[in-house]
């Protein structure tokens, strides 16, 4: 160790102590921070420092200053990105300038007296990955900021985080606005509805000692605090209700795979040998500091993998806090409210209290929402400003199905909820208990209800909801949450149980649809522009053929005795979906050639997302035995509209005359030619769309298992003859508004669209 980096050790953990001490003692906030100002300019021999915190409304205001001119203090504000300061807040990251004025970002604010400095180091004080406010110091000559410097002060920024709480910190809004109702659009992660109080997912972690005096010692007790960590997920794992949650099994095991990596392991003893950091303080900087990294990556599966990470991180604090259980008591229904979650997080808060999750970030392809579908507890991502705008204990309603969080609603439009709640609780015990009724219209038309499923854990949803088969099994899953490419053996092994699953029900595999924002772990793929209009589904199978025969040849094997429906997904042209047919044929041929027993009856068909197939269904059809539409992809590529983007999810109606004419035109071709069409996209689960769908001629719907329910009642209340002559007078006039149209139909003659 060099005696300059002793030295900067040595006034860091000065620092650091006279920070506590300053806290701990007498009088107002604005003293505080008057005070740690005056401490850290002197520490880093800066004759400017100043702290800047973020406010509600997301502006940065300048709160203290040693070296500027203090009638700027509650008067300077910057916007994120703008100035230096907040090109900080804006990139998370810290920012050594030697040049501040001629730097491209730099504004000028008079009232500041900033001139005469010349060079600045930035760097953000952060609580779980959000930007509470910066830390600047500046100095009159272009100083070089050495990487200690840079350090040193972002561990100041740490500690001040955590010695200040966040009422210190960050400005509270008007008590009377506090308290007024709120909205924010999400993204349904996981469909369903909830009504009770919110908890902060904070854990309660306070960390008091920052610095250790012997750091062999504090190492040894990490590494023993890491084993009992260990020790404490194998148990979870051998859980009776964990244990049978097949897939989301696999997302526990490559949980259990993150706490044992060396590397991240090393990363906090590095940090504690070289900083003389606490295992705590260790453990948070490593938090930081991996979150910083991960953030610039553009993958979405490695992105969510931070979930993990953190889920660990806090994890272990609490084994070195000796806090492992979670302390505060909780009501009994709660929402839980956190910036993310890692899968094991969700099993902490085991029982039926927990009713939904409201996460500021997280994506469908995040570990908490598979396991989160498991358990049936509705989740809503990419809220964006949630952790700011729900207090402890406000009243939530988790309408994930509008992609939806109402915060402190009115008695009324909570109570409105509640009583949808228990509806749908009551409608979906009655409808089970009738599960046998067949799904027939009114003037006899049978209909055929499936459900989609990805999950063993879904096969039992599908038996209960009385539904025909499983209309899309998507077989990805395994896939992307294993950490190799399981093989044909594996494979096979998982069909056969899907087969024994839904009974004597007819399956539809799905062939991988991996790329896109399905990313396997395993698997290293170049960034895209557009991910979802990229390398993905059949385009990949067709590249890589061993891995799509490997598939087919593990469903064939599975199939053995039994009937084998296959879709490729993604199918834009003809000719790949010939190529995808021919090597099933190969592969059924090779099978028979060693002795294999093959299926009894082979069905073979495409997935409709593309709406370049649309004017192929001529040549197409005679090839197929059937065909399913991802109205998923197909709407989203029709109005050229990000389905995960929450400014346009609502942007575009399905029940468009636009779209009705094409579904229209898609089901005339395939029944001319004898070909059984299916939708099993998001439009399917929702029974006024799918009402729609059946006046369009459709006879064969698949939904997730929950919706089956809704749709059997609104077929059985539905005279189809009258239904289809009604849409054929609305296309007809082409009226733009088919939706209202409908639901005035449905209200006049008596169709239950409500899913009650």
């Amino acid at each position: 160790m060099t005696e300059r980096h002793s030295e900067s050790l040595g006034g860091s953990r000065r620092l650091l102590k006279l920070l506590r001490d300053q806290m701990k003692g007498k009088g107002s906030n604005q003293d505080h921070l008057n005070q740690i100002v005056e401490l850290i300019a002197q520490d880093f021999e800066a004759e400017v420092c100043s702290i800047y915190v973020m406010r509600k409304d997301q502006v940065l205001e300048l709160v203290a200053t040693k070296g500027l001119k203090r009638e700027a203090v509650h008067k300077t504000t910057l916007r994120k990105g703008e100035g230096i300061v907040g090109l900080v807040a804006e990139q998370a990251i810290p920012l050594a300038v030697t040049d501040a004025p001629h730097h491209p970002n730099f504004a000028f604010r008079p009232e500041t007296g900033e001139e005469p400095y010349q060079s600045m180091l930035g760097v953000p004080i952060m609580r779980n990955g959000q930007v509470l406010g910066i830390i600047a110091v500046q100095n009159l000559l272009h100083r070089q900021y050495e990487e200690d410097e840079v350090e040193a002060l972002e561990t100041v920024a740490m500690v001040l985080a955590e010695l200040v709480s966040s009422e210190d910190l960050v400005f509270q809004e008007d008590s009377e606005d506090a308290n007024k109702p709120d909205r924010i659009v999400g993204l349904c992660l996981t469909s369903g509805l909830a009504v009770a109080p919110a908890v902060m997912h904070n854990r309660g972690i306070v960390i008091s000692r920052m610095t250790c005096e012997d750091p062999d010692a504090e190492v040894n007790r990490l590494l023993k605090n890491v084993t009992e960590m260990r020790g404490s997920i194998d148990d979870m794992l051998e859980r009776t209700e964990i244990a049978a949650l097949g897939e989301q099994r696999e997302v526990l095991e490559t949980y259990r795979m993150f706490a044992a990596d060396r590397g991240w392991i090393g990363r906090i003893a590095d940090a504690i040998r070289n900083h003389n950091l606490s295992a705590e303080a260790a453990v948070q900087r490593a938090q930081e500091d991996t979150r910083k990294r991960m953030s610039q990556i553009s993958d979405p599966y490695l992105r969510e993998r931070l979930a993990d990470l953190d889920d660990l991180s806090n994890r272990l604090l609490g084994h070195l806090l000796g806090s492992v259980h979670l302390e505060k008591d909780l009501p009994e229904q709660f929402v839980l409210v956190a910036r993310t979650m890692g899968p094991a997080e969700l099993l902490d808060y085991k029982g039926k209290k927990l009713r939904g999750v409201v996460l500021e970030e997280g994506s469908p392809t995040a570990h908490v929402a598979l396991v989160a579908q498991a358990l049936e507890i509705p989740v809503l991502g990419q809220c964006r400003g949630v952790l700011e705008r729900v207090r402890e204990g406000d009243v939530l309603v988790v309408d994930a199905e509008h992609d939806q969080v109402l915060i402190r609603p009115a008695e009324a439009v909570a109570e409105s909820f509640r009583s949808s709640f228990k509806g749908r609780r009551q409608r979906w015990a009655e409808i089970s208990a009738e599960r046998e009724l067949p799904p027939v219209t009114k003037d006899g038309c049978r209909i055929s209800l499936n459900c989609n499923a990805g999950l063993l854990v879904d096969l039992p949803n599908v038996v209960n909801s009385g539904a025909d088969g499983v209309g899309l099994y998507r077989t990805e899953v395994p896939f992307m949450v294993r950490q190799s490419l399981p093989g044909i053996g594996e494979q096979a092994e998982l069909y056969r149980k899907i087969y024994s699953g839904v009974e004597d029900r007819r399956v539809v595999f799905r062939t991988l649809d991996v790329g896109g924002d399905k990313v396997l772990p395993y698997w290293s793929m170049a960034a895209e522009e557009n991910p979802a209009m990229g390398w993905r589904a059949i385009r990949i199978g067709l590249d890589r053929p061993a891995l799509l025969r490997q598939q087919l040849r593990a469903l064939i094997r599975a199939s053995a005795g039994r009937e084998l429906s296959v879709m490729f997904p993604m199918v834009a042209d003809l000719s790949e979906y010939r190529a995808a047919r021919d090597l099933l044929e190969f592969e059924l041929n090779r099978e028979a050639s060693i002795g294999g027993e093959l299926p009894v009856s082979l069905r073979l068909g495409a997935m409709l997302e593309v709406p370049s197939l649309v004017w192929q269904l001529p040549e197409i059809c005679p090839h197929l035995d059937f065909l399913s539409i991802g109205s998923n992809d197909l709407l989203q590529f029709f109005f050229a509209a990000d389905r995960g983007n929450t400014h346009l999810s609502r942007r575009y109606d399905t029940l468009s005359l636009s779209v009705i004419r094409m579904l229209r035109q898609i089901a005339r071709v395939c029944h001319s030619n004898g070909v059984d069409v299916t939708v099993c996209g998001d439009m399917a689960s929702h029974p006024l769309e799918a009402m729609a769908l059946l006046a369009s001629g459709y006879r064969s719907l698949s939904m997730p298992p929950l919706q089956v329910a809704a749709v059997k009642t609104m077929v059985r209340t539905l005279d189809l003859e009258t239904a289809s002559d009604f849409l054929d007078n609305l296309v007809l006039e082409g009226t733009a508004d088919i939706r209202a149209g409908l639901e005035g139909y449905a209200e006049r003659f008596g169709v239950n669209i409500s899913g009650r």
